[in-house]
């Protein structure tokens, strides 16, 4: 790094409203396109109000036309949002777009996002239409989302592979017909961050009426370049990134929102940028999505991961003692990260409890609270010491069952080398309490297999992983689950210090996504 970089804790110059970077959130709409990441309606509405009181300037809340539910979390959460533009995605296409105008309609602000393939490979093989005939097409639809609301936001979809004469007229032909924001996708995460930075440059210099308009990035990661795009972007003009939670969405995901916001935080002497994040949120936000989707954070993750802010080099070690900044160049409570983890136990109380929630993140409801403090009490009785990461645990996997309909009540397993192993579990299902023994290949099949018998389903086992959430050999184990059906996937963790409780947890947990997803698609069968 250069000599002259700033220490953190110096305040930074101040930026002025035209470098004002708008962070158009898509964790709703392009994060759930993420295979097995699907959110129910109850959960989509958590997600976005914490958006808002963060300070996210546009929440994409979904794709309107994709199916009733889409319909009705995008007309919810326009309802209810206090602060940011709520945003509805729309193909080129009149009943898309009138299909979005609806959804938003209610919105204190509200956008339409409309987009069309626009790179040679897209138009032959995708679109089947010749340039002009595209042209054409944004002049119509963009005219149209105009006339329904006065924010429209016009893609470009596969932009970096577009050639640049020809992107500069559509992008000039959206302008003229009422866009107010242009954005410029990465589409396939193929793009250098030169390349990327030029493209902006030249279609503000090439365009006539770009000045009315507001460029936006959006950047995916095949190559693991969705953020270093995003930054580039700015440099080459573009005021407005579209990012995710966590980076989830389709294959590589997208660029982080986190890292996005703290890159600009940390680096304002080379980027003199500035966002209207409450950074301190962050931490939060995350662990909310990943609670909600049942994605795991990964551990090394930039800014949100649990070891972003851990040290286990001596020579590391060693500099933090000394000063925290020879090692950090940002703190931990900057995003929202409690620097305690050993300070709960079997005789804390529930407003301790409570405290400790708030530092890590986490508000909860009264029902929510009682059932996550008992569940924590449970925990306390049966394991020593109570870290941060067990807490975490507990609550995501309380928040990810608050609307299950099947729930487990009992279990217990007899294993060893002399077999056969045989499980016995009972169950509540809709209200009612089921039980069933069923021997298996191990005790995992066996318990598994005592699931199947009490619910009927085809679902594929795709996935089975465990891993400790903390140290010891009193150490909850952390389960993660995928179950496939008729080509849908979702994901699901649990944690208990029992590895076949969080085992029988987390499958039922992911059979709950999937009979959430089951009764969604009939209710639009039903509708269509």
């Amino acid at each position: 790094m250069s000599s002259q970089q700033p220490a953190p804790s110096e305040s930074p110059a101040p930026v002025s409203e035209k470098d004002r970077v708008v962070i158009f959130d898509t964790t709703l709409r392009d994060g759930e396109q993420c295979p097995g990441a699907s959110m129910t309606f109850e959960e989509k509405l958590e997600v976005a109000e914490l958006l808002d009181t963060m300070g996210v300037d546009i929440i994409e809340a979904g794709f309107p036309i994709a199916s009733v539910g889409d319909f009705e979390s995008v007309a919810e959460i326009a309802r209810r949002t206090k602060r940011a533009v709520v945003a509805g995605l729309a193909r080129a296409v009149p009943i898309d777009i009138a299909r979005a105008g609806e959804a938003v309609r209610h919105a204190r602000r509200g956008r339409i996002h409309t987009f069309v393939s626009t790179s040679p490979i897209h138009l032959e093989h995708q679109m089947r239409k010749s340039q002009e005939e595209v042209l054409e097409i944004i002049t119509a639809t963009v005219t149209q989302a105009r006339n329904l609301v006065e924010d429209v936001e016009w893609s470009a979809m596969d932009a970096t592979r577009t050639p640049l004469d020809y992107l500069a007229r559509c992008v000039e032909a959206a302008i003229k017909a009422g866009a107010t924001t242009i954005n410029l996708p990465d589409t396939v995460g193929y793009a250098t961050p030169d390349e990327y930075r030029t493209m902006f440059r030249t279609m503000r210099e090439k365009v006539p009426n770009a000045d009315k308009a507001v460029f936006s990035v959006h950047c995916h990661n095949d190559l693991g370049l969705a953020v270093a795009n995003s930054l580039a972007g700015l440099e080459g003009g573009a005021r407005q990134i579209e990012c995710t939670v966590n980076g989830i969405g389709e294959r590589a995901g997208n660029a982080a929102l986190e890292e996005v916001v703290m890159a600009l935080s940390v680096r304002r002497d080379v980027l003199p940028y500035t966002t209207g994040i409450d950074a301190s949120m962050l931490t939060r936000a995350s662990r909310l999505v990943s609670a909600v989707t049942s994605f795991p954070v990964q551990y090394n993750k930039a800014i949100v991961g649990r070891n972003a802010f851990a040290h286990e080099s001596g020579i590391h070690q060693d500099g933090m003692l000394k000063h925290n900044q020879t090692y950090e160049i940002m703190t931990p409570e900057s995003v929202g990260v409690s620097k305690t983890s050993l300070v709960m136990g079997k005789h804390s109380g529930r407003a301790a409890f409570r405290d400790k929630l708030k530092a890590l993140g986490y508000e909860l409801g009264e029902n929510a609270l009682n059932d996550a403090f008992t569940r924590f009490k449970d925990l306390a009785d049966r394991k020593k010491v109570i870290y941060d990461e067990d807490i975490e645990a507990l609550v995501d996997q309380e928040i990810a069952a608050a609307h299950d309909r099947i729930k487990l009540v009992s279990l217990s397993v007899i294993a060893g080398t002399r077999g056969p192993q045989r499980a016995t579990m009972r169950l509540e299902v809709d209200g009612r309490t089921l039980t069933e023994e069923a021997e298996g290949n191990g005790p995992v099949d066996a318990t598994f297999n005592c699931i199947k018998a009490l619910v009927a389903h085809t679902a594929k086992l795709d996935l089975y992983q465990v891993h400790a959430v903390t140290e010891g050999t009193d150490a909850q184990a952390e389960v993660s689950v995928r179950l496939e059906e008729d080509g849908k996937a979702v994901t699901a963790k649990a944690a208990d210090p029992d590895t076949l409780v969080a085992s029988a947890q987390a499958y039922i947990t992911a059979l709950n996504k999937l009979m959430r997803k089951r009764q969604s698609l009939n209710a639009q069968a039903a509708a269509g």
